[in-house]
């Protein structure tokens, strides 16, 4: 076992052990975090993902980008490792995808990595310097490259861990949120 999915094998257990409130309650201090930063603020593209159920929700934080006039598109997801930004008006658009992960389907809209201006990543862990840890597809890493947009890693505080080992395609963050804290390189 590697030591990326011995992190991995850790943190997921780590995030079942929280409760269902206790994931809704830092869903919600996460998403209030986005919420009041500039770099929301002054997006007009905004690169969401959909949440998994161990992940911070992000149902009401794309509901609310639709609702603030923002363009939201979310991971349309190809074989592996290709991505792109799908344009999305309503979380409805949204079926079941690749990975069980819900996406928009093929008639969405692309939208070209240099017109996003806020992307919210996932991860399985991080840490406070900007590493990531994903879920080992390396979709996101060979996407976010293409965009010079701010790039958020959003992560319960408990999963935060140092020495995240990063390969030379990792992409590093440029801020992680977690329910207490916004963490900048």
């Amino acid at each position: 076992m590697t030591e990326k999915e011995a992190l991995r094998l850790r943190a997921r257990k780590i995030a079942e052990g929280m409760t269902a409130r206790e994931r809704a309650e830092n869903s919600a201090a996460i998403r209030d975090r986005v919420l009041a930063l500039e770099a929301y603020r002054q997006a007009r593209t905004v690169f969401l993902f959909v949440s998994m159920p161990l992940e911070p929700d992000t149902a009401a934080l794309i509901s609310r980008a639709l609702a603030d006039g923002k363009r939201v598109c979310v991971p349309r997801c190809e074989k592996p490792p290709q991505m792109e930004a799908a344009a999305i008006r309503s979380r409805a658009e949204l079926l079941p995808g690749r990975l069980g992960i819900p996406a928009p389907g093929p008639e969405a809209e692309a939208v070209p990595p240099e017109e996003i201006d806020l992307a919210l990543i996932p991860c399985v862990a991080a840490g406070r310097d900007g590493s990531r840890l994903g879920h080992g597809g390396g979709y996101y890493d060979a996407f976010l490259p293409e965009t010079r947009a701010k790039k958020i890693c959003l992560c319960f505080e408990k999963l935060l861990t140092d020495g995240i080992p990063m390969d030379e395609t990792d992409v590093e963050m440029d801020a992680v949120i977690t329910e207490t804290e916004i963490y900048t390189k």
